[in-house]
């Protein structure tokens, strides 16, 4: 029987908005929205977070999650969530054993719903390697997105593609960190998602926020509210 355990990793500090993943927002700390939709889903054996943070770590164990103590060094705003998703696994094979899936639930993407992580696990088909979650762009690289060329000078950023028709153009998909589902022997032997073969779930606009600041985090309390 296959296992799979779900992670969240959750840091202390955050530059965007201070203390971003303990404050409160449907009546409970930010992070603990993924804990409870991990403990949703039939398929999920364990839960862990993952956190450098004294605070988070308690507030974990009230919620019955299971604690990963980070490594400083893999909990700045530099490091790599790609170490820490390591440095997690090995932990768990060494503490607890070895497990088949491992699904991460962003603290920061508190809107999504049991339905869309099941999708993910749906898409770890054989020859896939690790699943992301995306919405559908309302930009196009080809119509509405600029960058500076070497002059100094606006350019589109798909302007060499020779594509002068929106219809012609190809659909674009903004990542988002609803979740993200693979096996544990992938991500141990690779740097990054684009080492893998990447299948990809759309998640509507509305459940695939991803708060950073102050801003997104008003709108994801407004949109909690408005579905409550």
């Amino acid at each position: 029987m296959s296992k799979t355990h779900a992670f969240i990793f959750v840091r202390g500090g955050s530059k965007g908005l201070p203390r971003k993943n303990v404050l409160s927002i449907g009546g409970q700390p930010l992070f603990t929205h993924g804990i409870n939709l991990a403990r949703e889903l039939k398929e999920v054996d364990r839960i862990y977070v993952s956190t450098d943070c004294d605070e988070i770590s308690e507030i974990a164990k009230t919620y019955e999650a299971e604690v990963i103590e980070r490594p400083a060094k893999l909990a700045s705003d530099t490091a790599s969530e790609w170490l820490a998703w390591q440095h997690a696994i090995r932990f768990v094979q060494k503490h607890d054993g070895l497990f088949d899936r491992f699904v991460s639930l962003p603290a920061t993407a508190p809107l999504r719903k049991p339905q869309d992580v099941k999708k993910c696990f749906a898409a770890l088909i054989p020859g896939i390697d690790i699943v992301i979650t995306m919405s559908k762009s309302h930009r196009s690289p080809w119509f509405n997105m600029v960058d500076y060329d070497s002059n100094g000078h606006l350019k589109l950023v798909g302007a060499n593609e020779g594509i002068h028709r929106r219809q012609d153009s190809r659909t674009c998909f903004d990542v988002t960190t609803v979740a993200y589902v693979a096996r544990p022997k992938f991500i141990l032997q690779t740097s990054c998602i684009w080492d893998g073969n990447v299948a990809g779930v759309e998640v509507p606009k509305e459940r695939s926020i991803d708060i950073d600041d102050s801003f997104d985090f008003a709108i994801a309390r407004f949109l909690m509210e408005q579905c409550n």
